[in-house]
């Protein structure tokens, strides 16, 4: 039992620290090395823990949003909160903190997508499962709000939460050549401030 809790604890550190320099140095940036070394665990064990860097790559990706799923929940849970505030006050969080980082990183979500989307077929399940996952909980925050009467109802639902995330992840992108938290401004103006209120 001790030693399972170690190899967990070993293993989630190995995810901790494979997330950081994903998002630092994209997947073929990423040495097994480099992490094994942060982390202090030797280099012939990595496989005691994943099957390949590949699979190691896909559990970082589950393992990344994980946090953003539960701290978005929170805001879900919160019973002070319609839907749409709900998403909104959890967008404009990630803004503070992007515009904190130095407008570095982005989302490890779409870095990935451009990187391995397409040559990857382990990675890019691992994408669509994780973003489905995301997109579902924002599509609850959206569905209740239609069902408060803040948010339209001529619009399906799953579009709308599609819009979300594809919008996120290009205001993400221009974020980092602007320099700026604008474009993620916009996103929230555009959407959830304009396009899909009631009228």
């Amino acid at each position: 039992m001790i030693i399972m809790d170690r190899k967990l604890i070993k293993r989630e550190k190995l995810l901790d620290q494979g997330v950081k320099m994903l998002m630092d140095q994209g997947y073929h940036g990423t040495g097994l090395k480099d992490i094994l070394d942060t982390v202090g665990i030797p280099k012939g064990s990595f496989y005691n823990y994943f099957a390949s860097k590949e699979v190691f790559a896909a559990e970082a990706i589950s393992h990344y949003i994980e946090p953003f799923i539960i701290r978005l929940d929170g805001h879900l849970q919160n019973p002070e909160l319609d839907g749409l505030t709900a998403l909104k006050q959890y967008y404009a969080e990630l803004i503070i903190e992007v515009e904190q980082a130095g407008y570095k990183g982005g989302c490890l979500l779409g870095n990935l997508m451009g990187e391995l989307g397409d040559t990857s077929e382990v990675c890019r399940r691992a994408l669509k499962e994780t973003l489905e996952r995301y997109k579902n909980l924002q599509l609850s925050a959206l569905l209740r709000a239609q069902q408060e009467g803040t948010v339209r109802v001529d619009l399906n639902v799953e579009i709308m939460a599609d819009l979300l995330v594809d919008n996120w992840q290009g205001a993400l992108l221009r974020m980092k050549i602007e320099q700026s938290v604008k474009p993620l401004q916009q996103f929230v103006t555009s959407l959830l401030e304009d396009y899909f209120l009631i009228k």
